[in-house]
């Protein structure tokens, strides 16, 4: 019983200094929906899985956001220096 009370607590304090310390939490809510249900069926460990989902989830986001520049520069189009004409012939 205290085990499960120290799991409990430490799965909180975690997923609230997560929550706090982002001020955008993308995907976030995503990953702790998946995560939450994830950990129900894994044993009732339900807010262990959304706390874990949430910092998932949020790392996933924010990989999806950093790559998103890379993919946008790199998607040629007619814009000078790029070895294309923009006059339009």
């Amino acid at each position: 019983m205290k085990r499960k009370l120290m799991v409990t607590v430490l799965a909180l304090s975690l997923t609230a200094g997560v929550m706090s310390s982002a001020a955008n939490a993308a995907g976030c809510l995503k990953g702790a929906a998946v995560g939450g249900v994830a950990g129900h069926f894994a044993g009732h460990h339900s807010v262990l899985g959304a706390g874990a989902g949430c910092v998932i989830g949020h790392h996933e986001a924010s990989k999806h956001a950093h790559q998103q520049p890379a993919q946008n520069q790199g998607s040629g189009g007619n814009t000078p220096g790029n070895g294309q004409s923009d006059t339009g012939r």
